[in-house]
C-alpha cells in the first residue's frame, strides 16, 4: 500500500486565468504510465519509452475525444525538480482546458498535489534543504529586485553551506569532547576550553554577521514602511498620488480632506515601500479629524521611515513643531512641497525650527551642531525632487547599494529566531568555559546550537512545522 508520499501527484502549475499557455505538472513513480495512457503521437510512440528530459509533441486524449494539442516535457528522477520522475504538459492556458487534463491525470491514477507538494518532496528527497525550500516560495511572492535577488542566492544555496559550515565546526568539537570523556586515559582535555573559547567567539561573530542583516532582509523582503505626516494641505495626498502613478487620494483645498489612513505598496528604484498617506497633523476640535490625527501619531511611532511633508510656501507654525517631535528618533525625511511656488521655508528656516523645538523640548540648551535628516525640495503638483527623494532612499536603507555577490541577508523570522537561539547557547559556552565549569557541560549547549541551526536547514525539524511551511505555498508549487 502506497504511503501519500509514495503516490503520484497533479496539479495546474500556472494562474488560473485565460492565457496563451498553461502547465499541468505531475510527478510520482507512476508519471509516465499515466502519461502513456493519455498521450497519443504522431508516431504512436509511449513516452515510458523516450528519454529522460525530452519534450514531445502530440494530443491529450479522454478516451477517444481529443482534448488539446500539447507539448510534454519528460523528467526522470532524481534529476527533476522533485527527485521524482515529472511529466510537465504544457497545453493552450484556457481555464476549461487546463482543469479538464488535470481531471484526465486523476481519473488515470494521480491524485491532487497539495499546496507546495512539489517544493516538499524536493525537500523530503534530499534535491533541497528546508531553506531552498522557503527561498522558492520567497520567490514566488518577490515584489523588487532586491527580494529577487535575495531568494535566487538562498535558493542556490548560499546560506545552507554557511549553516552547514557552523554546525560541521560545532559537531566536531561535540564529539571530540565526548570521546575524550569516554576514554580519558587516551584523549585529554586539558586546556581544551581556552581552544574551544577561540572557536566559539569566531562561531558567534558569524553568527552576529547574519543576524545583523535581519533588519535589511525584513525591508528587503516585507518592504519600507513609510508613514507620510504633515500638516493639513502641505500636499500628502498629492505626493502619495505622484508615487504611485495614478490619482488615489483625494485632493482638494479644503483643509482635513485626508482623515483615515490611505495604504499604497510601491517600488522606486527596486526598493517596496507600503506608504501610508496620513491625516494632516494640527490641534482641531473636530472629533472624526481627531481621531484621524491620533492615527498618524500612531502609525508614525511604528514606521520604518517618515516622509515630512512641508507646504515650503507657507510659514512654519506650533504644528509643525509637534511633527519635529515626532520624528526626532526616527529615520525620516522633509520634503520641501510646493517649491515651483514662492518658497518662504528654506532648509535653514527647517534646521533653525527643529533645534528650537528640541532644545525646548527636552530643555537641554547645549548647541546641537549636527543635522543628519535629508531636506529635499520638490513639487507633488510639477513632478519635481521625485528622483533625487529615490536617491536619498536608496542611500538611507541600503547604503546606496546592495551586493549580492557572497552576502547573505536574513528574510525568514524562523530563520532569524534559530540564529539567536544558537546564538545564547553558543553564549552559554563561552560563561561555562570562563566558570571553570567540567567539559560535558560544553557539549549540551553545542549540541543546542547545532540542534537550533539545524531547524535552519530542516535536518532537526518536526513534521508538523514542515507541513505548516509548505502549507502556505502556491498549488502547483
Amino acid at each position: 500500500m502506497k504511503n501519500q508520499y509514495n503516490t503520484t501527484i497533479a496539479a495546474i502549475s500556472t494562474a488560473m486565468s485565460n492565457s496563451g499557455i498553461g502547465i499541468v505538472r505531475m510527478s510520482g513513480s507512476d508519471s509516465f504510465e499515466i502519461a502513456d495512457k493519455i498521450y497519443k503521437g504522431k508516431r504512436d510512440k509511449k513516452l515510458s519509452d523516450q528519454k529522460s528530459h525530452t519534450i514531445h509533441y502530440g494530443y491529450i486524449m479522454d478516451c477517444e475525444d481529443t482534448v488539446d494539442e500539447v507539448l510534454v516535457m519528460l523528467m526522470r528522477g532524481p534529476h527533476s525538480y522533485t527527485g521524482e520522475d515529472t511529466v510537465e504538459i504544457n497545453c493552450h492556458g484556457g481555464v476549461y482546458i487546463v482543469k479538464r487534463i488535470l481531471e484526465i491525470l486523476i481519473k488515470n491514477g494521480a491524485r491532487p498535489a497539495e499546496p507546495g507538494e512539489f517544493t516538499k518532496r524536493a525537500f523530503l528527497n534530499g534535491r533541497i534543504d528546508l531553506s531552498q525550500a522557503e527561498a522558492v516560495g520567497d520567490l514566488i511572492v518577490s515584489q523588487n529586485e532586491y527580494a529577487l535577488q535575495s531568494s535566487l542566492h538562498q535558493l542556490k544555496g548560499n546560506l545552507k553551506e554557511k549553516i552547514s559550515n557552523i554546525r560541521n565546526e560545532i559537531i566536531y568539537h561535540t564529539a571530540f569532547i565526548e570521546t575524550a570523556l569516554d576514554d580519558p586515559e587516551h584523549i585529554s582535555v586539558d586546556g581544551y576550553g581556552k581552544k574551544l573559547k577561540i572557536v566559539v567567539d569566531k562561531l558567534m561573530n558569524e553568527i552576529k554577521v547574519l543576524l545583523n542583516t535581519c533588519d535589511d532582509g525584513r525591508i528587503i523582503k516585507e518592504g519600507i514602511q513609510t508613514v507620510i505626516l504633515g500638516k493639513p494641505n502641505a500636499g500628502k495626498s498629492s505626493l502619495l498620488n505622484v508615487l504611485i502613478g495614478e490619482d488615489r487620494a483625494i485632493v482638494t483645498d479644503i483643509a482635513g480632506t485626508t482623515r483615515d489612513v490611505l495604504e499604497e505598496h510601491i517600488n522606486l528604484q527596486g526598493i517596496s515601500l507600503n506608504i501610508m498617506d496620513t491625516a494632516g497633523i494640527r490641534s482641531t476640535k473636530d472629533v472624526v479629524e481627531k481621531i484621524g490625527v491620533e492615527k498618524a501619531k500612531s502609525y508614525a511611532d511604528k514606521a520604518d521611515l517618515i516622509l515630512y511633508v512641508i507646504d515650503a510656501s507657507s510659514p512654519l507654525d506650533k504644528n509643525d513643531e509637534e511633527i519635529f517631535g515626532i520624528i526626532q528618533d526616527k529615520p525620516s525625511i522633509i520634503l520641501l512641497n510646493k517649491s515651483d511656488l514662492d518658497m518662504i521655508v528654506t532648509e535653514e528656516n527647517v534646521k533653525k525650527a527643529y533645534f528650537a523645538s528640541n532644545l525646548a523640548k527636552e530643555n537641554n540648551f547645549k548647541e546641537i551642531k549636527k543635522f543628519t535628516t535629508p531636506i529635499i525640495e520638490v513639487s507633488a503638483k510639477n513632478n519635481l525632487g521625485i528622483e533625487k527623494l529615490e536617491e536619498v532612499l536608496k542611500n538611507m536603507f541600503f547604503e546606496g547599494n546592495l551586493s549580492f555577490n557572497d552576502e547573505i541577508y536574513i528574510t525568514n523570522i524562523r530563520h532569524k529566531t534559530a540564529l539567536q537561539d544558537a546564538y545564547a547557547s553558543l553564549q552559554r559556552v563561552i560563561e561555562s568555559i570562563d566558570s571553570g565549569m567540567p567539559e560535558d557541560f560544553y557539549s549540551i549547549d553545542l549540541l543546542d546550537a547545532y540542534e537550533s541551526l539545524g531547524s535552519i536547514t530542516g535536518e532537526t525539524i518536526g513534521e508538523d512545522l514542515v507541513n505548516e511551511i509548505f502549507s502556505k505555498f502556491c498549488m502547483g508549487k
